[in-house]
């Protein structure tokens, strides 16, 4: 069995107290009080979005955490959107339901939240830094200004997992 932390099959779901391995540190104590996960499946299209916040501001309010909620939604926001638009890319004759999903899950430890969406892509994310006219290219900027601390960790055979870490 592999340690916690470590994402390594298609039906992988974060249990209850994962934490990203390069987070541990933000976490006090061997194991708080506190732990618990929801996993949410995005369908391919637009709405999902939306959905995702919905999600997100739903299974913190649960939690009594309304405090993370705001950015929270922002932050999922952000890292859905990326799936959707760069997660999806697959060759001629990949297609299959299970290599178009999006799952986003909410892990708590504590007062500290993860924020992690896993697409089919194998290639990380890319923090951009576009120029004055250009449209868009900002969101991860906007992930990394917001959460205590982000990455991405591959997820082979099926993709990537990116996450952000908030509360504390």
């Amino acid at each position: 069995m592999r340690a916690p932390g470590h994402a390594t099959a298609p039906g992988w779901w974060p249990p209850a107290g994962w934490w990203p391995d390069a987070a541990r540190d933000l976490v006090t104590g061997p194991s708080p009080a506190a732990t618990a996960s929801a996993t949410f499946v995005l369908p391919p299209s637009a709405v999902s979005v939306h959905c995702s916040r919905s999600f997100a501001t739903g299974t913190l309010t649960g939690w009594g955490l309304p405090e993370l909620c705001e950015t929270t939604a922002l932050i999922v926001s952000e890292l859905a959107t990326n799936a959707l638009r760069h997660g999806l890319r697959l060759a001629p004759g990949e297609y299959s339901r299970r290599a178009q999903e999006i799952r986003l899950s909410l892990v708590r430890r504590g007062a500290m939240v993860t924020c992690a969406i896993s697409d089919p892509e194998a290639n990380g994310p890319v923090l951009r830094h576009p120029g004055p006219l250009e449209p868009g290219g900002l969101g991860l900027h906007i992930v990394e200004s917001l959460s205590a601390r982000w990455g991405w960790s591959p997820l082979p055979p099926y993709g990537k997992i990116v996450w952000a870490v908030l509360g504390g």
